[in-house]
Order: C-alpha cells, then sequence, then structure tokens
C-alpha cells in the first residue's frame, strides 16, 4: 500500500517536472520569435506617397477685386416732334441694331401735306404780291421829284414794298415751319446702335415729345464697378480690367472714368469701365453683357515679386494655412503660413516659408506634424490613380 502512494507521489512528480520543461521550452521558442521579429516591426512604415512642389520666388500681378452692374455707355431716347399725328408704321423693334439715321416709324403725314400745300400757296400769293408793290415803288420813285404824287401816295408805296417783302418772307417761313412737320412724319436713328426700348404701337396717336424708342448709343457697355474709398485712390484711368460676366466668359476693360463722388448711402465710388472685347475667343458681347447685369471683375494694378507655391499644397485646418516642408529623412514638418494672392494654381505665400522649400503638393490634408511619407514623382502618382 505504501509502495504505491509512493509510486504515485514519483509519479505526479515526474509529470509536473516535464509540464515545466516543456513551458520552459515554449518560452523559449516565444522569446527567440519575439527577438526575430522585434526588428520588422520597428521599422517605420510611411504614412502616405505623396509628391512634392518647391516655393519659389516670382513676379505676380497685383489685382483688385469688385462688384458691379453692366450699363449702357449712354441711352439716347428717341420721340415724337410733330403733336397729334397717327402712327403709320413701326420700322424698328427691340433687339434691332439701326444705323444713324436709319427710319424707325412713320407717321401718318396726310395732314401736314395738305397743310405744306397750303403754305406753298400762301407763299405764291404773296410773292406775286410783292412783285406789284415792287413794281409800283419803283415807278413813284422815278416820279417823286417831278411833283406828280403827293409826300403821303410816296410814301404809301413805298411802305406797301416793304409791307409786301415782309409778307414774303413770313409765308417763306410758314412754309418751312410745315415742311419741317413734314419731315417729322419720318422718325429717325438719331445715332447708330441697338434698340433697346419700344413705347409706340401703330395706330397710336402722339404728342410732341413722346417717347417712341431707346437706343444702346453705338451699341457701348460700360461696366459701373463699386469701390472703396480707398481703393478708389489705387485706380487711374486707362487701368486695364478684366470682366467675368454670369455665364463665366471673360471680357477685357479699361478704365474711362473715376467718380469724383462717394454715394453717400453705400459708401462706395463708382469706376465707369469701357467693355472692348472677349479676351478669347469670338464671341457676341450682347449675348453675354446685358444692362442690369451684375458682374465681377479685376483691375490690373501691376506686378510685385513674392513667394509663390501651388494651391494644393495649402490646406487650411482649424483656421489656419499650413503647408508641409518635407525634411532629408522624408518626414514632414508642419508651417503655418499666411497667404495672400491667387494666380492660376499659384497660391502668394506672405509669411512662415522661405524660397526652395521642398513642400508637399499632394496629399498634405492627410498629414500630420512629424509624419514619414515615401515621395515619387507626379507623373507615377497620376498613373497610379488611373
Amino acid at each position: 500500500m505504501q509502495a504505491t502512494q509512493f509510486n504515485r507521489s514519483k509519479l505526479v512528480v515526474l509529470v509536473a517536472s516535464v509540464m515545466v520543461l516543456s513551458g520552459l521550452g515554449l518560452w523559449a521558442r516565444l522569446s527567440n520569435a519575439a527577438d526575430t521579429a522585434k526588428p520588422g516591426a520597428t521599422a517605420p512604415k510611411p504614412a502616405l506617397t505623396v509628391t512634392t512642389t518647391q516655393a519659389k520666388s516670382m513676379m505676380l500681378p497685383i489685382a483688385l477685386a469688385a462688384n458691379g452692374s453692366i450699363a449702357a455707355w449712354q441711352e439716347a431716347i428717341v420721340g415724337a416732334e410733330a403733336n397729334g399725328l397717327r402712327i403709320k408704321e413701326i420700322h424698328a423693334n427691340v433687339g434691332d441694331r439701326v444705323q444713324s439715321g436709319q427710319l424707325l416709324a412713320t407717321l401718318d403725314a396726310e395732314g401736314v401735306q395738305a397743310d405744306v400745300a397750303l403754305a406753298r400757296a400762301a407763299l405764291h400769293e404773296a410773292t406775286a404780291v410783292a412783285a406789284e408793290a415792287a413794281a409800283n415803288a419803283e415807278r413813284t420813285r422815278a416820279v417823286q421829284n417831278a411833283g406828280v404824287l403827293s409826300a403821303q401816295q410816296v410814301s404809301q408805296y413805298l411802305t406797301q414794298e416793304q409791307t409786301a417783302k415782309a409778307r414774303v418772307d413770313s409765308a417763306k417761313a410758314q412754309l418751312d415751319a410745315q415742311l419741317l412737320r413734314l419731315k417729322h412724319t419720318r422718325v429717325l436713328a438719331p445715332d447708330s446702335g441697338i434698340v433697346s426700348a419700344r413705347m409706340s404701337s401703330v395706330g397710336a396717336v402722339v404728342g410732341a415729345g413722346s417717347e417712341m424708342f431707346r437706343l444702346i448709343r453705338q451699341a457701348r457697355l460700360e461696366w459701373r464697378a463699386e469701390v472703396t474709398p480707398v481703393e478708389l485712390g489705387r485706380i487711374t484711368q486707362g487701368t486695364q480690367v478684366a470682366i467675368v460676366a454670369p455665364d463665366g466668359s471673360r471680357w477685357k476693360g479699361r478704365v474711362r472714368i473715376v467718380s469724383p463722388t462717394i454715394d453717400p448711402q453705400t459708401r462706395n465710388g463708382l469706376v465707369y469701365v469701357d467693355v472692348l472685347g472677349a479676351a478669347a475667343g469670338v464671341k457676341n458681347i450682347h449675348a453675354a453683357l446685358k444692362p442690369g447685369m451684375f458682374a465681377r471683375g479685376e483691375f490690373n494694378l501691376g506686378q510685385s515679386g513674392t513667394l509663390a507655391v501651388l494651391q494644393s499644397a495649402v490646406v487650411m485646418r482649424d483656421g489656419f494655412s499650413l503647408v508641409y516642408s518635407l525634411g532629408a529623412d522624408n518626414r514632414v514638418k508642419q508651417h503655418k503660413v499666411q497667404t495672400g494672392r491667387m494666380q492660376g494654381e499659384l497660391l502668394e505665400i506672405v509669411s512662415g516659408i522661405t524660397a526652395g522649400e521642398q513642400l508637399v503638393a499632394s496629399g498634405a490634408g492627410f498629414l500630420s506634424d512629424g509624419d514619414l511619407v515615401r515621395v515619387v514623382q507626379a507623373a507615377q502618382t497620376q498613373q497610379g490613380g488611373k
């Protein structure tokens, strides 16, 4: 019995020893495996694959942005000069391009033609009376010293001559007035341009001075930009302007005049800019720009030297503009920068970095300060994204 218990004790000790040895062996293997894997686990991995760009010193244009409205350079009002005549025919409509002197409307001229005939007959009568009075005066002058006629009769014949001449002049003036009325039955364009409005209809009786048409003189448009008083002093006559229409088309302009006054309501001044033509391509200006339309633009105030980078290198985070420079170990460093003007894909950097620094151009929005990156060429990144 005691031998059996002794044998069981030996067996338990033996099993325990085997389990201890097995545990030590397993620990040793795990330890060796951990030592073997340790170098690979500590090797840093790039957080992102990026392309780089360089901050460069260059010349950028100085542009002053403004908003305003498109308006007609000048608007001509075409009205009726004859009074109480009926419109017989309309020859132009809104949108038509007309030339100076072109017929826009015709008024009924029958009554005026009758008045012209009457005035012409009155002139013929006055001319005949004047001819008789002139003959009597001539005979009077021939005999006035012979005592045949009294002084009163001589004076009477000479006065009749002068009166007859005055009546001829009056009849001529009346005929000219009626001929002018007849001329005014044809409503003509005072200048070349585009008909912007029509206020008349066939059959309507118009009074003298009644507005019938409006013209955009010479089809010229202008942009009236609203500018603050501080900025107004930077703009001079002849300054080049780029105007952007609501459809995105760009138009060339030139400052014609700077307003000498400030609007007391808006506290802004107006700058009158002549619209010259499209900056690129051929396009009908009146199809893209119309009076009353809102448009924005930029005044070209020259150039200045500055530091610029690609816009993609600058990211906004927590209200700050950030860029990431690339170190020799391919780790990035975060910089807060102050930005300025934009020109195409370029963005001005006022402060925060220096010229020549290598910056992350793509993927900067996904980086943090100290991240490790892998740098590739821009072409490789584009191919990888295809």
